[in-house]
């Protein structure tokens, strides 16, 4: 039950780029609808388009969940309830984003395990084209493609966080 889908700017972010000109911190978030769901929250992004969880940069200041929680609320209008910690993503095979800008940011990833608990206004509209609910074994295309991992991990029944 997604919506939203407004083409994509002329800008474009690049993922699986090489040669990264800074890291820095991001979380994520596997928003399950209710507990022992297997539908999730998705953002579509405006720099390419692409469906994806929500997530972005940690802000000096605040903690990981907290950044994680603040993410999910701007960039889908929901309040979450972060849970379990999915896995630590640092791989620089798959996590170098190239920016318009022509940055390359290797982004160490944390992505929690979330619950949705009470909708609201999407905090930054510039970022997003649409937003939804949708079934883990049918995804909306384009998808990003560093977070298909994350969501495959979320959904392995492992206790433990991977790291990757």
């Amino acid at each position: 039950m997604g919506a939203g889908l407004a083409a994509p700017g002329p800008s474009l972010s690049r993922y699986f780029a090489g040669d990264p000109t800074e890291v820095r911190l991001s979380v994520s978030a596997v928003v399950r609808s209710c507990p022992g769901a297997r539908e999730i929250l998705l953002m579509r992004r405006s720099d390419n388009g692409h469906w994806g969880l929500p997530g972005g940069y940690l802000e000096p200041g605040e903690s990981v969940t907290q950044a994680a929680a603040r993410e999910v609320r701007e960039e889908t209008g929901w309040r979450v309830e972060i849970g379990r910690l999915v896995g630590v993503y640092s791989d620089p095979a798959r996590q170098v984003i190239e920016y318009p800008d022509q940055r390359r940011v290797q982004a160490v990833n944390l992505c929690f395990e979330a619950l949705a608990r009470e909708a609201g206004p999407v905090g930054t509209p510039g970022e997003v084209l649409g937003v939804g609910f949708f079934a883990v074994d049918a995804l909306p295309e384009p998808f990003v493609p560093i977070h298909a991992i994350r969501v495959e991990d979320c959904f392995a029944g492992a206790d433990a966080a991977r790291v990757r």
